[in-house]
């Protein structure tokens, strides 16, 4: 099968550079409207989709983008592997501003989100153990480096709901009891229902401020962080460019059996599940159902 890149961009990151065919085409979704249409087009042979995770105009926070609808337009869509580009805060003093580590492990803090595309009617449950795909991963990494990047391999990203900054005590509780590296406020249950969705997920995350934690930096300055994402969103783009040479334009099955996540996850017999339910996820679980 073919490799079908899908990019979910974060803050300062709203198109994609050098996409050749490049069309913009709205994907309806039975979970409610995506954040933005997507970007259509190849970039060195290889199919690539791309998100705007706030809409273009960054006219969404991050509690009311549709996380549902996003992964499921993104599966509709025929990608394959999702690239998350987010900003985030850094909880490390050797992950500075500017730095982009490659998460591999969440703590999931959000209160007010849909979390999943199952429910009543239709049972599932998905291991979300290591919830980023290594493979994947391994390939953001590879791409970052070649570009310049300072980039770190592995790190725990911190999901908050926002959309306000850590108090000090939170972010000093975030360090040094639990153990985090950096924080953010998209993330999840994005991971989840790409998990779910059975789409391969690495998160790359984009350090723009030390959060409130550091003694020599205080609390978060948004001016600072604007100016920081504007250098990121560059690095970013130069990081997807080199997406296609190291993932291929034909695809092998998931080594680590990221698209065979739902093989054993569906508990509702099958007699017992709720038609509307399953019409809705045609997409995001049709392999299975």
């Amino acid at each position: 099968m073919d490799t079908v890149i899908g990019v979910l961009g974060g803050s300062g990151v709203y198109d994609i550079e050098g996409l050749e065919n490049a069309t913009w085409r709205k994907i309806d979704s039975p979970f409610g409207t995506p954040s933005d249409a997507l970007l259509f087009g190849e970039l060195d042979g290889v199919k690539m989709v791309f998100l705007p995770r706030h809409g273009r105009g960054h006219t969404l926070s991050p509690s009311t983008v549709n996380y549902r609808a996003n992964i499921d337009a993104l599966k509709r869509a025929g990608v394959t592997d999702v690239i998350s580009v987010s900003a985030c805060g850094s909880f490390r003093a050797e992950m500075a501003p500017g730095d982009f580590v490659i998460v591999d492990q969440f703590i999931d803090r959000t209160i007010s989100r849909e979390k999943s595309f199952f429910g009543t009617g239709c049972v599932a449950h998905v291991s979300v153990a290591h919830p980023t795909c290594p493979r994947l991963g391994n390939a953001c990494y590879e791409a970052a480096r070649a570009t310049g990047i300072n980039v770190h391999a592995g790190g725990t990203y911190l999901a908050m709901e926002g959309p306000q900054f850590s108090t000090l005590a939170e972010s000093k509780m975030y360090r040094d009891v639990w153990g985090c590296d950096v924080i953010g406020m998209t993330n999840m249950p994005e991971a989840k229902l790409a998990r779910e969705a059975e789409l391969c997920y690495a998160s790359v995350a984009m350090i723009t401020d030390y959060d409130s934690w550091h003694p020599d930096h205080g609390e978060v300055d948004i001016t600072k962080i604007i100016a920081t994402l504007t250098g990121n969103a560059g690095k970013a783009k130069g990081l997807v460019a080199g997406l296609p040479a190291l993932l291929g334009a034909k695809r092998t099955p998931c080594p680590h059996g990221c698209d065979r996540a739902l093989e054993f996850a569906i508990l509702t017999q099958t007699q017992n599940r709720d038609p509307a339910m399953v019409a809705k996820l045609d997409a995001v679980a049709g392999r299975v159902l």
